[in-house]
């Protein structure tokens, strides 16, 4: 979906039943229709293929000869099984990107099932969201699944930008085991340098303080004074000038080392104002804090600050893509599909009917199509914001 957005044709391939986050929910829309699915699937592209039928198989490797990018995530052995793994598609389509993703890669986790719960667990996050090493947590988000589809696109790209000066495609692989061990930074590199193994300690940062929520008059507010300048102008927003001089807090190390009495004594002027009136107040003496919010409260912050959160999708109401670009920005074109909504178009440009290749631009058809999905072993919660970037779709 994000390169979608950038002006990829993505023709998502569904099978028969369809995709599973169709049937995800609640919250539904007043229609029926599972949010979390068209949360990510705007400017795609539906059909639906039954891969292990002859008329299937030959839509799919037509689809396959004409796509920049292809991206799957079935189980280990499934595309090989129906024709449509790297060494054979390859054959057909040497410039093809061909990006795979697994739970747990292609060599002793092959067969796993990667679900975003599962290595949430198993990599050692929900270790370090707990308030302590006996209470673990899970992330509010699909976090592995989003990293992975977002290093998907960045591999896609690079692929492109490759075949662009070479004429060559290539295998791009990803996990979403690896993905959050890289998304561990630096509680993975220290471990990786030191040996260190941290556990969870609420909302707290282990090596900078403060850095976590604060008790106000009315709701937690989080301060985030990263250094000894910041750190100082909070102090004297809050009448504590003192504790500059203090040598328990001198440093932001002295701080870490005598975390409680510094937060007390922060907390105790906290209190006597709402959490909104320090924020403002915080905010502009230079210091990095704000209130815990929930979604609602998070959008219409987003919306008073012009950073326009949500657009109208063809009467799809959508998070608005992240990235601005000067001169190519991204576009909402098409709203979540229909199962199968997209076929008659499809199905005529790849069988060659006669006026099917005048689709053609940002989001035609004509040299810009491809895969992308799977059947949820490799991924069942993996985003669809792992799209090619001229073209892409998906295959499940």
């Amino acid at each position: 979906m994000l390169l979608g957005d950038l002006g990829a044709t993505v023709i998502k391939v569904e099978s028969p039943g369809g995709d599973d986050t169709r049937h995800w929910g609640p919250p539904w829309t007043s229609e029926g229709d599972s949010t979390y699915f068209l949360s990510i699937n705007r400017n795609k592209r539906s059909i639906a293929l039954d891969l292990n039928s002859p008329q299937g198989r030959r839509r799919g490797l037509a689809l396959v000869r004409r796509a920049d990018v292809m991206i799957e995530n079935f189980r280990g052995g499934s595309m090989a099984r129906l024709g449509f793994d790297y060494d054979s598609v390859r054959g057909i389509n040497p410039g093809l990107v061909y990006c795979s993703i697994t739970g747990f890669g292609t060599a002793g986790g092959a067969e796993m099932p990667g679900y975003d719960l599962v290595v949430q667990a198993v990599s050692g996050l929900m270790s370090l969201t707990g308030p302590d090493a006996d209470t673990p947590s899970k992330n509010g988000i699909a976090t592995a699944d989003v990293l992975t589809g977002l290093h998907a696109a960045v591999g896609i790209l690079a692929a492109l930008h490759h075949r662009e000066r070479t004429g060559e495609g290539q295998r791009v692989e990803l996990n979403l085991m690896s993905s959050m061990l890289s998304g561990l930074v630096n509680f993975g590199g220290a471990y990786a340098l030191t040996g260190d193994v941290a556990h969870g300690i609420g909302i707290q940062h282990p090596s900078i303080c403060p850095y976590e929520p604060f008790p106000t008059a009315d709701r937690l507010l989080v301060i985030a004074a990263g250094n000894d300048r910041q750190f100082q102008a909070l102090c004297g927003c809050l009448g504590l000038d003192h504790l500059v001089g203090d040598p328990r807090f001198a440093t932001n190390a002295a701080r870490v080392g005598h975390r409680e009495q510094l937060t007390d004594a922060l907390a105790s002027v906290l209190r006597t104002r709402g959490a909104d009136e320090w924020f403002a107040i915080l905010t502009g003496a230079g210091i990095p804090c704000g209130p815990i919010n929930d979604v609602a409260q998070g959008m219409r912050l987003a919306e008073s600050l012009g950073l326009e959160p949500i657009v109208d999708v063809d009467g799809s109401a959508q998070v608005a893509n992240p990235i601005r670009l000067s001169a190519t920005g991204v576009s909402y074109r098409r709203c979540p599909p229909a199962l199968g909504g997209d076929e008659e178009e499809i199905f005529a440009w790849l069988d060659g009917a006669e006026g099917a290749d005048g689709l053609e631009g940002a989001d035609g058809l004509e040299g810009a199509d491809g895969l992308e999905g799977g059947d949820g072993r490799g991924g069942a919660e993996s985003p669809e914001g792992v799209d090619g970037c001229r073209a892409a779709g998906v295959l499940g």
